[in-house]
């Protein structure tokens, strides 16, 4: 998926992205991220609250700075919670916990907040941590044995420990599910939820809503068999902040919980207090989404059609809704509120060149350029297909009568080498690679070749170069080329330094009519007020 659809990644640099192995995105405002890259490293980026980066500071960073306490781990799952806290384990299956700590969801037994990641030890030691997930203030933790252990918060009962008594560290939920072994846990902001390998569901904790499907809304101290799914075997199960979805072998939606912005998807709003089928008529289910922080629920069909439904960007859609998306996390990225991930994201390495990446190397490429503009003594090899599908001009070029249409070599003398070498790379990459004083050439490449995005684009550059000295001249240039943006810009400088404006040589050079219209367009913006 396009990375840049979490805003909290946008300003991130493309290689780096490219790098990347895992990610997770969290917090209040989804503006928060852990990244684990190919080599191993782990960064972090973010506002920070608590700590919740690991970084050993309370600092925000607008780009990735390294965790090293992470790196060289071996990363392989990460979870978050309310609070900030964070959960990570390693390929070998060790814990580290890290960020809020006021209810012990760190498991160390304290409620000190933490800056840097440790390792969890007592029960866990020697453990094996396969699966991790946190709701509002506590944490689960399944190890390859398919055991279960929880710690933190304990107010609804979700560390399953039959008390509500706070848990310091983890502890081995037994009761219901001990002599089982559990594939799968979930954890919605108060609940908890494991799956067994039988299929068989159990849940525990907070059950205001009916979020523990079990018919009733009274919390639960021990695990307790999810009803009406006895003759069901399910293959996956999610939370969201107050309800559930599951999964069966059969390819079966069932819901349950609250259902205040339809994020049961059954087409009203009532609560409820047992699992009922979803939108049968659908199809095949193959993967479902929700997550602990946010009211929205999605779907994967045996057919790649992704469908959301609850509370998507403010709107409640009570029916699962058809998205153009190819990937369920999209629906997170663009219509969770907050915009967090729901699992931790994976990366296959791209085995192929992506296809932006293979456009910009075949620019300036002899061994399968088929044409060579010469500019200046300078050749730049491009490909006449490419050319003729990013420009009008040239596919007006390359049709006859045009000399150039049958030619291998075209010389260029209007412009210079630096301006035409960076248009063509334009046409590839879609990035403009300037030097400012040399924008105005390529300013005056676009009007010719009436490219209008790439002449927007030029005014955008000009402007960090107008000044006193400049600015009569380039209110003078964009009228030439009818550069609406840059006239405003240099009309609007001019008006807050028209003293020294005025008195520049090349305000003085400027023809009859230009001075005129400059004089009255300064004048009706207020230059003369006083």
């Amino acid at each position: 998926m396009d990375l840049t659809k979490w805003t909290v990644l946008s300003l991130i640099d493309s290689k780096f992205l490219r790098n990347l192995k895992l990610a997770v995105i969290f917090g209040n405002l989804g503006s928060e991220v852990i990244m684990v890259t190919l080599d191993d490293d782990v960064y972090a980026m973010g506002c920070n609250s608590s700590g919740c980066l690991g970084l050993g500071d309370t600092a925000s960073a607008l780009q990735p700075r390294k965790i090293e306490s992470l790196s060289k781990k071996k990363i392989k799952g990460l979870a978050y919670g309310s609070g900030l806290h964070l959960l990570a384990f390693s390929d070998s299956g060790e814990l580290y916990t890290w960020g809020y700590n006021t209810y012990s969801q760190l498991g160390n037994g304290n409620t000190n907040h933490t800056l840097i990641p440790s390792l969890v030890g007592g029960v866990l030691a020697g453990k094996t941590v396969i699966q991790v997930g946190c709701g509002n203030h506590h944490c689960l933790a399944l190890t390859s044995e398919g055991e279960v252990y929880a710690w933190g918060q304990n107010n609804g009962g979700q560390c399953g420990s039959g008390t509500t008594t706070g848990q310091s560290v983890p502890r081995r939920v037994t009761s219901g599910i001990g002599g089982h072994k559990v594939v799968a846990i979930a954890c919605g902001q108060l609940t908890s939820m494991a799956l067994l390998h039988d299929g068989e569901l159990y849940g525990w904790g907070y059950n205001g809503n009916g979020e523990l499907g079990i018919g009733n809304n009274n919390n639960q101290h021990n695990p307790v068999r999810v009803s009406n799914l006895h003759k069901a075997f399910v293959t996956q199960i999610v939370c969201g902040f107050a309800h559930c979805l599951a999964l069966t072998d059969q390819g079966e939606l069932y819901a349950w919980g609250a259902n205040s912005y339809g994020q049961l998807g059954t087409g009203y709003k009532t609560h409820h207090l047992s699992p009922v089928i979803v939108a049968p008529e659908l199809g095949k289910v193959v993967e479902i989404a929700a997550c602990h922080l946010s009211h929205i629920s999605a779907a994967m069909l045996h057919d790649g059609k992704i469908f959301m439904w609850g509370h998507c960007r403010g709107h409640s859609i009570f029916s699962p809704s058809l998205t153009p998306y190819t990937h369920l996390d999209e629906v997170f990225a663009c219509y969770s509120t907050p915009a967090v991930t729901w699992r931790t994201l994976q990366f296959r390495v791209r085995q192929d060149t992506p296809l932006a990446e293979t456009l910009r190397l075949a620019f300036n490429d002899e061994s399968t350029g088929d044409i060579c503009f010469k500019v200046g003594g300078n050749s730049i090899w491009v490909h006449k297909a490419i050319l003729k599908i990013r420009c009008q001009y040239y596919r007006a070029m390359f049709q006859h009568p045009w000399a150039e249409a049958d030619q291998e070599t075209v010389e260029i003398e209007q412009f210079s080498y630096p301006v035409y070498y960076c248009f063509l790379k334009y046409l590839y990459t879609d990035e403009v690679d300037l030097p400012v004083d040399e924008a105005l050439g390529l300013l005056d490449l676009a009007n010719a070749y009436c490219e209008t995005e790439l002449k927007s684009r030029c005014q955008h550059l000009i402007r960090q170069s107008v000044n006193i000295e400049n600015v009569a001249v380039l209110f003078e240039t964009s009228l030439k080329y009818e550069a609406q943006d840059l006239e405003e810009y240099c009309l609007r400088f001019a008006v807050h330094h028209l003293t020294a404006v005025v008195q520049t040589e090349t305000f003085l050079k400027l023809e009859e009519a230009t001075t005129k219209q400059f004089i009255v367009r300064v004048g009706r913006m207020g230059a003369f007020r006083y």
